[in-house]
């Protein structure tokens, strides 16, 4: 058996005009999909003849990209494969309608018309009945002078009998207007359905030659957008107790919609982490001249200021470690029920990408629905802490860490938290690379209560023009633990920081030392960690002092990182 494979980017041989067509039906058989993006392959049989001929495929979606069009043959005999074409072609034609049908529409729709007519005439009769109705027996006499009151049982009866004419009249009509509306429903959705005028298609033609006849193998692969996926997390959290530790069952799934134009029905997924719509190559940067700064007029300055001043304005100035449930009761000599075996994909990491290979086959319609399927699952065993941030909310929340020691990376996307059982809401999980840490957040701890208050704050003004003016503050904080066991936690503060050498700040000698006095790149922001015993608690206490020049104002204003 012979194997033919040629890119279609590199063929520059002529097609053979004039060579007969022929058509390869296929199918697809395989899809890789890209966060942005996705290379379907197609397979098909073809019966080559002896000399030239052309093997057209139909009907490819307008997104491909032409230059991704690879071809790959075999066959049980010698054959080669010259130019590969690619011809856009307009989409299909509405069907005709049915003139019958649409014959019979018409005739209910004017009758219809026909009968709401005598309806409208009915309804003014009515009217001028009732109106008739509404005048008084002294003015119904000749010349409008009092009717004998011997007449009046006959008026009465007459307009009883026209009112009760008219009703009827009426109510036939109507009747007969919801009878059509019916049929005319039922002759509608009998229509035949005349979608939107398709989408332009692309046709795929393929040189070959064959010295005999060839029974060939084609497979056709091209890239195709309107297709991706998006990675979706799962954390359970068992919290555990004194028998048993913390354990993570985590679950990472794909999320995957497409409108590539074609369905995907019972294929083969491969889902890569490579994004083949970016760039290939690092921006280039041009050079930077730096020169005096020369000020604009003084409205300019002003108007610059102003700004400036209303942007700043608008401005922003749960270790809950409970036992586990308890498993229910069991039937003595019952055997215990197994749970459903996961499947979950073939994991392949290399050094720049990883492809998850998905089980079975897969339908992924094209009409952008979300088709969920499982990557990986498993256990890890975190490290629990507690958080808290006392300045902005009086509470601690569960975080549990661990190292990220998969050979995949993790890709960015929402995390769906359990603590125990319960569902405690979404996260997000950044990019995490084989190696890292995670810190998955897990809801407040109502075991753990803080307390921040100001203990003192001391200003005072100047008096004298150049005279400094200082602000000194103090705080207190308490951690009380009403756990049964030993908690970890951590409290961050901040203390203004100045990048003007006229503002001082000075840390004062009552302040509890921090274990970490800068948290990462964040200036200012101090970090406390210990472990408190059971129903033991800690104070932190922080105090600092701001000195600046009297004839000034100072803002506290939260810089944009």
């Amino acid at each position: 058996m012979m194997k033919t494979g040629l890119a279609a980017a590199l063929m520059f041989v002529p097609s053979f005009a004039g060579a007969a067509e022929i058509e390869l039906a296929s199918k697809i058989d395989r899809v890789t999909v890209y966060p942005d993006g996705a290379v379907v392959t197609r397979l098909g049989k073809a019966s080559l003849l002896e000399g030239v001929s052309q093997i057209v495929l139909r009907g490819l979606p307008a997104s491909v990209d032409p230059a991704s069009i690879r071809v790959e043959a075999q066959g049980d005999g010698a054959f080669s494969i010259g130019a590969v074409d690619v011809r856009q072609v307009p989409g299909e034609a509405r069907p005709a309608l049915d003139q019958v049908l649409e014959g019979k529409i018409r005739a209910l729709q004017g009758e219809k018309a026909k009968l709401t007519g005598e309806v409208s005439a009915i309804e003014t009769k009515r009217a001028t009945i009732e109106n008739f109705g509404k005048i008084g027996p002294d003015k119904l006499g000749p010349d409008g002078k009092v009717l004998p009151v011997s007449d009046w049982p006959a008026v009465f009866d007459a307009i009883g009998t026209a009112l009760v004419k008219v009703q009827g009249e009426l109510l036939g009509l109507r009747n007969r207007i919801s009878d059509l509306d019916a049929e005319i429903a039922a002759l509608e959705k009998a229509r035949p359905v005349a979608p939107r005028a398709s989408q332009p298609k692309r046709d795929v033609t393929i040189a070959v030659e064959a010295k005999a006849p060839v029974a060939a193998d084609i497979a056709v692969s091209y890239r195709v957008a309107g297709a991706s996926w998006l990675p979706v997390y799962e954390a359970r959290l068992t919290t555990g107790n004194a028998s048993g530790g913390a354990e993570i069952a985590f679950t990472r799934r794909a999320e995957l919609r497409q409108r590539s134009g074609e369905d995907w029905s019972e294929v083969a997924v491969e889902l890569s982490t490579t994004r083949s719509a970016q760039g290939t190559r690092a921006p280039e940067l041009n050079p930077l001249r730096i020169a005096f700064y020369e000020p604009p007029v003084v409205y300019e300055e002003r108007a610059r200021l102003q700004r400036q001043d209303s942007e700043r304005a608008a401005r922003p100035p749960a270790l809950a470690i409970a036992p586990a449930p308890a498993a229910p009761d069991q039937a003595i000599g019952a055997a215990a029920p197994k749970p459903a075996e996961v499947q979950t994909a073939s994991v392949s990491a290399g050094a720049y990408q990883a492809s998850f290979k998905v089980p079975g086959r897969v339908t992924v319609p094209q009409d952008g629905s979300s088709k969920a399927v499982v990557l990986t699952q498993g256990k890890i065993k975190p490290e629990l802490s507690a958080r808290a941030t006392p300045e902005l909310e009086e509470k601690a929340y569960l975080e549990a860490s661990f190292t990220h020691e998969d050979e995949a990376p993790l890709l960015a996307g929402e995390v769906h938290l359990h603590r125990d059982g319960a569902y405690i809401g979404k996260g997000r999980l950044g990019q995490v690379a084989p190696g890292d840490k995670v810190e998955l957040g897990f809801g407040a701890d109502d075991r753990l209560k803080v307390t921040r208050v100001p203990v003192r704050r001391r200003e005072n003004d100047s008096g004298w023009l150049g005279q400094a003016r200082t602000d000194q503050r103090e705080f207190k904080t308490v951690v009380k633990s009403l756990h049964a066991q030993p908690v970890k936690l951590t409290v961050t503060e901040r203390v203004p920081f100045s990048e003007n050498s006229a503002i001082t700040v000075e840390l004062l000698s009552q302040s509890t030392p921090p274990t970490e006095k800068q948290v990462g790149d964040k200036r200012g922001v101090s970090a406390w960690s210990f472990e408190l015993a059971p129903g033991a608690q800690k104070e932190i206490r922080l105090a600092y002092r701001i000195k600046y020049p009297g004839d000034r104002e100072v803002i506290f204003d939260q810089p944009r990182r």
